[in-house]
């Protein structure tokens, strides 16, 4: 029987020890209760507890949570349903607030991102909520954190998951971004040729330039070499004219001679002319160039040379004629 009482005994103290001794694991809170009120929160590790008197009241998750907000449809402000659900991230900063303040803290939260959700959404209109993502979850993180934090919660970020048009609607952007796609290509394919047509311009502009002064160079040039031959004639006949006004008929015969060589030159250079006479008097040319030799040495300085005759082919001596 004692044996018995001593078992009882053990059996109750190992129950009493083992209420009395708590460990908390990280990442979690313990609110503790005397007598269904709350006086304090366990931190983790191991804690002990009045046998009988304080128990464990609420354990709180202290990690980030993630919770999910349902899809919903929702009214723009141009008259557009979309459907909508978003992310909520939040973490509980104070056990006790979290506990105490609100029942069922995740539902409260879902609930009161919904609500919220439909407000902001329902303010913009179709374009602006499918362009302005950040906006919508900036607006939504300072109006929920405002909200939550009498609970001890604090809101980390709210992220909106999906934006979905209606089809008639998604078919009609995609028709506008279609229409806008070509509208841009058109617009450079425009803006290319534009380009192209002014580099040509620019390239014809500097080629009838360089063209111009290509010409006026060459015009110049020519000019200069006219200018040039014009005074060595000019040098020529002032000689020719002194060796004449000295008397000497070679002069003459110089330019004769001249001329006449010329014009032989070119009946024989002529492409129609298949057969060159000669004339009989060749002799006479022969003379005129002989004299035209002592022209240049009396030029040289030698002094006029005296007349003599040209010794001449053909049918005989021509004699050397005189101006």
């Amino acid at each position: 029987m004692g044996m018995i009482v001593a078992g009882v005994f053990l059996v109750l103290a190992l129950v009493i020890a083992l209420g009395a001794i708590k460990i908390v694991p990280q990442g979690r809170e313990y609110t503790v209760e005397q007598f269904g009120r709350y006086t304090r929160t366990l931190k983790p590790g191991i804690s002990f507890l009045t046998p009988f008197v304080e128990g464990v009241g609420r354990r709180v998750n202290m990690m980030e949570q993630v919770l999910d907000v349902p899809r919903q449809e929702v009214i723009t402000k141009d008259n557009v349903m979309v459907q909508v659900d978003a992310i909520v991230f939040i973490q509980v900063m104070d056990a006790s607030q979290a506990a105490y303040r609100v029942d069922n803290l995740n539902f409260a939260i879902q609930q009161l991102a919904m609500t919220n959700l439909r407000t902001v959404v329902g303010s913009m209109e179709l374009d602006e909520v499918l362009s302005q993502r950040d906006h919508i979850n900036t607006r939504l993180l300072d109006v929920i954190d405002q909200a939550t934090s009498p609970w001890g919660v604090k809101l980390a970020r709210i992220e909106i998951k999906d934006l979905t048009p209606p089809p008639d609607i998604t078919n009609a952007m995609a028709r506008q971004m279609k229409a806008e796609r070509e509208r841009r290509a058109v617009i450079t394919e425009a803006d290319g040729e534009k380009s192209a047509a002014i580099a040509r311009a620019e390239g014809a502009k500097q080629s009838a330039i360089l063209e111009a002064e290509g010409r006026k160079e060459a015009a110049f040039r020519d000019a200069e070499a006219r200018e040039r031959a014009a005074q060595a004639e000019a040098k020529a006949t002032e000689l020719v004219s002194s060796a004449i006004a000295a008397g000497d008929v070679n002069a003459i015969n110089y330019f004769v001679a001249q001329k006449y060589v010329e014009a032989f030159a070119e009946l024989a250079r002529s492409p129609q002319q298949k057969t060159v006479i000669v004339p009989a008097e060749m002799g006479a040319l022969v003379g005129t160039v002989g004299g035209i030799g002592e022209l240049v040495k009396a030029i040289g300085g030698e002094g006029p040379p005296a007349p003599r005759p040209a010794a001449g082919r053909g049918r005989g001596a021509v004699p050397q004629t005189g101006a």
